[in-house]
């Protein structure tokens, strides 16, 4: 019956009209079929409080709100849709129950979410500022659940909150892929796990992207049946058409391994322009397996995986080459457990779109002359460890993104395979140190290098010195400094907090976050920067400016004017300091407005004469 009708009001619609009398009236609902009831209370209409006390009521509508039924899953469901994959359709479970752990978790979460500005609006996260979120009760999905339903808010409102619901849910994926990894490190291999290796590294430096093993081997699967049909024409009876997906099968002819490989690179690099990035080769998108598959292009190592992935998968053996300078893969042309040397195997650049190569056209690839050894197949650490130290080089070569997110990403990898790497250490001690974070975390790293080798007492002891200095140093901050634009030495401030700015000279967009009635940089910084040629010299007021690029910079006054069309600028630490976007101009949170108190009136007032003249030049 409840298939035929299309809503609840239907419903009451197509009752006999001897029932019209009572239609209003609890008698009749409860005299509905079961089934219409439930179709009613899952309408999607009813709120969980609605839920609640239709349940009261009477005997048959409590039991039909049982808490393991259908009504508080579809609560649940309309709720939080993306936690239904977390729950097997064959499992028990207490609807009623989950939605109330939810809802607390939930409550729970934008409770510290809402509590981290006051803390940390100073400083960075520390290290144990993570730790209320740790210590909480409840399944963390639903922490992590609250914290995606922050940054999915709507419209340029609640910046600060999904400010620090990022920072939050960065750490706690980051922390859980980590550990994920270090246990993956203590499996034995096997040719599936190269490319679980991978997936890891991708999440841990995408952890706010949805990234899962299971998608990416999905998406290998539909490749893998596309070289299927094309091998079908090749050799309609070909043994890998037989294959089932999962299933560890080996093609042992060379001819037909062969076979495989022509119908694969005619997929890949004919059919599916997969291509090796030679346009754009030190982009760390290069080395993450979902980009790869999403852009189709990569470097030898991420191309290389994809390629053995697939190769494996319909019964060619390929295995990974760790050569120097442009990863390689080899297929074996001798006997199976005969005794054999390079010279038995065909080299795959998987880079160079599957192109055959034999020893000599190796070393004219790159240049040079190599051992044997270095032919040789290596395990998943060892290629997981050249896929981190590709991105712990382009984490070097970072400039304009002043966070070293992609550095402090690819040490955590590093260490996490390699803890007592004494020289990557001292790096990570070295970068925490320059972005003034984590000091107490700097010096349990300094320990652990000083207990594993003593000589580094040099470097050691001048970062301890001067990380007490900056722990002593933090203790004697005084507080709060209250900036009011009423005072006599700030009388030459003509700009405020908030107001969207354009450089004169060099064109860029900004957002100011801070200012000083002067130039408040030391002597050097005013040398290099060549601030006495200016007018106005350091005599002049400079602005903190949170800039388009991700940058932030100190711009002098003279050289900023009003953006007559304003737009949102999109800088990584904006909701760090400002709560919302009007569509004119910021305006800041409650710890930023502390400090400049008569800064949002300004902006106000500013804003009103800005438009009003370019209302009038309309006119």
């Amino acid at each position: 019956m409840a298939a035929a009708v299309d809503s609840p009001m239907e419903v009451v619609q197509a009752l006999p009209e001897e029932a019209a009398p009572e239609a209003a009236g609890l008698s009749c609902l409860v005299n509905l079929p079961g089934e219409v009831l439930e179709y009613i209370l899952c309408c999607g209409s009813l709120t969980a409080t609605d839920v609640s006390r239709v349940a009261s009521t009477c005997r048959r509508l409590r039991e039909l709100c049982q808490s393991s039924g259908k009504v508080w899953k579809e609560q649940f469901r309309v709720r939080w849709p993306s936690l239904m994959k977390h729950y097997s359709p064959t499992d028990y479970v207490n609807w009623l129950e989950e939605y109330k752990v939810r809802q607390k978790a939930g409550l729970e979460a934008r409770k510290i979410v809402a509590s981290f500005s006051k803390r940390f609006f100073s400083e960075h996260v520390p290290c144990n500022g993570f730790s209320d979120i740790e210590n909480l009760e409840g399944p963390e999905i639903f922490f992590e659940d609250e914290l995606v339903c922050i940054l999915n808010m709507e419209g340029r409102k609640a910046l600060t909150w999904k400010y620090y619901a990022k920072k939050i849910l960065y750490y706690l994926r980051q922390q859980k892929i980590l550990n994920n990894l270090k246990a993956f490190l203590q499996h034995s291999d096997d040719y599936e796990s190269y490319l679980e290796g991978a997936v890891f590294i991708d999440q841990y430096c995408n952890p706010l992207s949805e990234i899962s093993l299971g998608d990416i081997q999905a998406q290998i699967g539909s490749i893998v049946e596309l070289v299927r049909k094309s091998l079908r024409g090749i050799n309609s009876r070909h043994p890998s058409l037989a294959f089932k997906a999962g299933e560890s099968s080996m093609v042992m002819e060379i001819e037909l391994q062969s076979q495989v490989l022509d119908a694969m690179n005619y997929v890949l690099y004919d059919q599916l322009k997969f291509k090796g990035n030679r346009m754009d080769y030190y982009n760390a998108l290069n080395l993450y397996m979902h980009q790869v598959l999403i852009r189709r292009t990569g470097i030898p190592i991420s191309m290389s995986l994809l390629y053995m992935t697939i190769a494996r998968q319909l019964g060619v053996p390929l295995e990974p080459v760790n050569f120097p300078s442009h990863f390689l893969l080899r297929w074996c042309q001798g006997a199976e457990g005969a005794n054999l040397d390079i010279f038995d195997y065909i080299y795959i650049d998987a880079f160079g779109k599957g192109r055959q190569l034999t020893v000599k056209e190796c070393e004219y690839l790159i240049g040079q002359h190599v051992t044997a050894a270095l032919y040789g197949v290596v395990n998943v650490k060892k290629v997981l460890q050249r896929m981190v130290g590709n991105l712990l080089s382009l984490g070097k070569r970072e400039g304009i993104d002043q966070s070293y997110q992609l550095l402090r990403d690819s040490l955590d990898l590093y260490l996490a395979m390699y803890p007592d790497q004494v020289q990557l250490l001292l790096l990570q001690a070295r970068l925490y140190f320059h972005l003034g974070i984590w000091p107490e975390k700097v010096l349990d790293i300094l320990q652990h290098i000083q207990t594993l080798d003593p000589g580094q007492h040099g470097a050691v002891g001048y970062l301890v010195q001067h990380t007490l200095e900056h722990i002593e140093r933090k203790k004697e901050d005084v507080g709060v400094e209250v900036k009011l634009r009423s005072h006599e030495k700030h009388r030459d401030v003509c700009y405020s907090i908030g107001l969207i700015m354009k450089h004169k000279r060099y064109g860029y967009n900004c957002v100011i976050y801070g200012w000083d009635p002067t130039c408040m940089m030391g002597h050097e910084w005013i040398r290099n920067m060549n601030v006495h040629s200016l007018p106005h010299g350091h005599h002049q007021p400079f602005y903190n400016v949170l800039v388009e690029d991700g940058s932030c910079r100190y711009a002098a006054q003279e050289n900023l004017e009003y953006n007559v069309e304003p737009q949102e600028i999109s800088h990584p630490d904006v909701g760090r300091y400002f709560s919302e976007f009007t569509g004119t101009h910021y305006i800041p949170n409650a710890e930023l407005e502390l400090r400049y108190p008569e800064d949002l009136e300004s902006v106000y007032e500013t804003v009103q004469n800005i438009y009003s003249a370019k209302k009038e030049n309309a006119e």
